[in-house]
């Protein structure tokens, strides 16, 4: 048949649309023309084609061959198209059935030999795949990844020629496929190997038990970063579905899967913010969307430029990334737990310490404004993390442990799953009026919190949601005036600020 029809998937975000790809050969001078938006790389297919063709000891067909790849509007870029142009061409020149081809579609790169190369975003395209009844073929390590996806249909092919055979031959069938083994339990740096700091583990507790956002400051080696890398031990373990989203998020960024483990992403202080949001003329996850459900730790906070930190401000909230370009937008996931850590002046030490005198309040202040009060609004808590005495370092106390912590933050995490079905940080609109409403002493002890502190009605919000986690960790039903107080405890802004 001189028209053959297969099917493979393309990159656009999170998504993996379908690619139909028509393949007609003709009589006249030998021509291989692609036409359908192909970028350098899907142009370059020709060559791998052809190669992959012949050493297989296949005949490339001596004609004029045009593939067009639809939706013509839809930009092609990588070379995961090459092995659904080579079965095309196959099946166009009649060493294949092309009948046979519609059940399948085909995702994989073709070197020079035939052999399937692995690419990025193997796990979208079988969800896709799966909801239109077909069978997904690539290469086997893209296979494993694939078949994380509850119900897909997916084999793992490592030659071309496997697939020819499984092709033309109704009794052959390519070798199983099992998803990846998960470890036998994400590794984590334990709580137990902080000293002290009593105020800012307790913090980080309550930062775990409801997801909320986090900010700690002091003087250099205090702990902070070594809090920080310790939050993704005492969070709630993965259900399922999480897990499946991060690996998702990984496949797409053509990274090692890692999906029993929350990410912790830690992106320097140069970081642009494409780096941090993502962007590209096609557009590529940035570090919120790596730490999807898990840890985005931005250290020295102070030190990133102000435009950087106040493009996170919309992410915070909306909890995803839409990223526009002229063509189309691509809308990545992004419910990531912010966690920070910065110096309360240039030279380390806050501005009343005799160390800082060789810094003008002018200096410092420069300094700090370029934390914007809208960014610093939708951080929950705000802590204090001092030196600690001597004594305190060199003792033999033992901390509590990850395990320990987590055995509580995971009993909150179940009376919020319970009561509202999603975490305390996460109640909006009725549904934060409902489960954190407050009883008169306690409304007023709020009342007069916001009047003293000048607090914005987004930071009154999330104060209630502080509080609310906080009864969480205690088994209260109600929101006591206890869990108000140090949830206001644990809102330290004036003292960063100076102002306090």
């Amino acid at each position: 048949m001189p028209l053959a029809t297969t099917y493979s998937r393309a990159h656009v975000g999170m998504d993996a649309p379908l690619v139909t790809i028509e393949v007609h050969l003709s009589s006249g001078l030998p021509a291989f023309n692609i036409v359908g938006l192909p970028e350098a790389a899907v142009r370059e297919a020709k060559d791998r084609v052809r190669s992959a063709i012949l050493n297989g000891q296949l005949e490339f067909p001596n004609g004029r061959l045009t593939v067009n790849m639809a939706p013509a509007d839809l930009p092609k870029q990588g070379g995961q198209f090459d092995l659904a142009i080579a079965l095309g061409i196959l099946a166009a020149s009649e060493q294949l059935d092309g009948k046979t081809l519609v059940r399948y579609e085909w995702l994989g790169e073709l070197a020079l030999s035939g052999h399937l190369r692995p690419g990025p975003g193997a796990l979208p395209a079988a969800v896709s795949c799966m909801r239109d009844g077909r069978t997904l073929i690539c290469n086997p390590e893209n296979a494993s990844e694939a078949a994380l996806v509850s119900g897909s249909q997916v084999a793992g092919a490592e030659h071309l020629l496997q697939v020819v055979r499984l092709l033309k031959d109704d009794e052959y069938q390519l070798p199983a496929v099992q998803p990846p083994i998960a470890e036998a339990g994400p590794v984590y740096p334990d709580l137990k190997d902080v000293k002290g700091q009593s105020a800012a583990r307790r913090a980080l507790e309550i930062a775990a038990a409801g997801r909320h956002n986090l900010l700690y400051f002091g003087p250099p080696g205090t702990g902070k970063t070594l809090l920080a890398s310790r939050l993704p031990g005492i969070m709630p373990t993965l259900s399922d579905d999480e897990a499946l989203d991060i690996a998702a998020v990984q496949s797409v960024a053509g990274q090692p899967l890692t999906w029993r483990q929350r990410p912790y992403r830690a992106p320097h202080h140069t970081a642009s913010s494409a780096a941090l949001i993502g962007g590209g003329s096609q557009p590529r996850p940035g570090e919120v969307t790596l730490a999807h459900r898990g840890v985005l730790f931005l250290d020295e906070l102070a030190e990133f430029p102000r435009t950087v930190l106040d493009v996170l401000r919309e992410p915070l909230e909306s909890r995803s990334v839409c990223i526009s370009r002229a063509a189309r937008q691509c809308t990545f996931p992004a419910d990531f737990q912010l966690v920070a850590a910065m110096n309360p002046s240039p030279g380390g030490y806050a501005a009343d310490d005799p160390r800082s005198s060789r810094y003008s309040i002018e200096q410092i202040q420069k300094y700090l404004a370029r934390l914007s009060g809208p960014f610093l609004d939708r951080i929950d808590l705000h802590i204090e993390v001092p030196s600690l005495p001597q004594e305190v370092l060199m003792s033999d106390d033992q901390p509590e442990d990850s395990r320990t912590v987590q055995a509580r933050v995971q009993k909150a995490w179940q009376r919020q799953q319970e009561r509202q079905g999603c975490a305390n940080s996460e109640l909006t609109g009725q549904a934060l009026e409902r489960h954190c409403a407050l009883g008169q002493e306690e409304h007023r002890l709020l009342e007069q919190a916001m009047s003293k502190l000048g607090l914005s009605a987004r930071a009154y919000h999330r104060l209630l949601r502080v509080s609310r986690t906080i009864a969480d960790l205690k088994g209260d039903e109600r929101i006591e005036r206890a869990a108000i107080i140090e949830a206001l405890n644990c809102r330290q802004l004036e003292k960063l600020l100076g102002r306090g």
